[in-house]
């Protein structure tokens, strides 16, 4: 990656530090740094800032480092306090971190925004410790501000910052390596005797793709942000046929022109897809704050109506930007990765 340096999400951060007071809390030392496992079944070690007990429990902190990625919570303390409970893993939002007040996002309204990958990553830890019944709070002391530079503000999450990451692990954004290490991948893929490659937008849309379909470890491709450039790559050195695979949180913006799906540098797709959903369903459409909470709002049928025929826009839109070679089917899911629509001939990933 040229150098840069690689960090930990906030998600690991809390890991660590709910990992030490684990070890308080069940009477055991906490050594200077700490170690967890991470999703991809690999660990790291991070360093803790403090631990103490407390009257009711214990808590531990972790500073933030996000090496050479511009993160806006680099250096927030990330804080974790447990206390025993008789009710399983509870976890809660302390001063700093967010609450859920919109449908449409991976956790339902009135949750802590604590994401999913992080939730497991953190009981992970835990159980590593004790498998006794914890509430796990979550505190960033200055979470309420860093919000303000985020997207959480128009996503319904008020009160502070959400607990991201499904690796563990921030890979520093370079555009020259990013886009250098994705075409590297695509050539791999295609070296490897690839004919028929997957692209996805990044983990959920590959974990998915996984599921759905028998794919080989180089047939998926990650494209994260950069479609144009991976549409482009791919018409340099067209395979039998393309799958494009991912949320419509990230390829609706594809059919409105916006190749870069970067959430500051592109349109929010969610006007078109009402539009759109509005023309196939010959109704209107609830208001939502995301695609995913568009979805939500509909029956099964009209799910897979609006699906689809998102599905065969998205397509078309890359069918053209290739000059109508190499054959693409085009695959849509929601965040749990369930599939919403499809367009083109999917046999040969069958």
């Amino acid at each position: 990656m040229g150098g840069l340096q690689s960090g930990f999400t906030t998600g690991a951060c809390a890991a660590a530090a709910a990992k030490a007071a684990a070890l308080l809390l069940c009477g055991g030392t906490v050594p200077e740094r700490v170690s967890i496992p991470l999703p991809d079944g690999t660990r790291e070690t991070l360093p803790l800032v403090y631990s103490d007990t407390l009257p009711d429990g214990a808590e531990a902190a972790v500073r933030k480092y996000a090496g050479d990625d511009p993160d806006v919570t680099d250096s927030a303390l990330i804080i974790v306090r447990l206390a025993p409970t008789d009710k399983g893993v509870q976890f809660c939002a302390g001063e700093g971190v967010g609450i859920i007040t919109k449908p449409g996002l991976a956790l339902p309204p009135g949750e802590p925004a604590i994401n999913p990958g992080p939730r497991l990553m953190i009981e992970a830890a835990v159980r590593e410790v004790t498998d006794r019944g914890l509430r796990i709070t979550v505190t960033i002391p200055d979470g309420r501000k860093l919000a303000a530079r985020t997207f959480n503000p128009r996503l319904g999450i008020e009160g502070g910052i959400s607990i991201l990451g499904t690796t563990g692990r921030v890979r520093p954004f370079s555009l020259e390596a990013v886009r250098k290490t994705m075409e590297c991948a695509y050539n791999v893929s295609r070296a490897a005797g690839v004919h028929h490659p997957v692209l996805v937008p990044g983990h959920i849309g590959e974990r998915a793709a996984r599921r759905h379909f028998r794919l080989t470890g180089e047939q998926v491709v990650e494209a994260g942000n950069e479609w144009g450039f991976m549409i482009d790559l791919v018409a340099q050195t067209p395979p039998a046929a393309l799958l494009v695979f991912g949320h419509p949180g990230k390829l609706a913006k594809l059919p409105q022109g916006h190749w870069d799906t970067h959430s500051s540098r592109s349109a929010s797709p969610v006007p078109s897809v009402r539009e759109l959903g509005a023309r196939v369903l010959g109704c209107p459409l609830a208001e939502a704050t995301t695609v995913e909470g568009v979805f939500a709002d509909l029956i099964p049928e009209q799910r897979k109506s609006l699906g689809n025929a998102l599905a065969e826009a998205v397509r078309l839109a890359i069918s053209q930007r290739l000059d109508q070679h190499p054959p693409v089917a085009t695959v849509l899911i929601n965040l749990a990765g369930d599939i919403l629509g499809s367009s083109g001939d999917l046999t040969p990933w069958h």
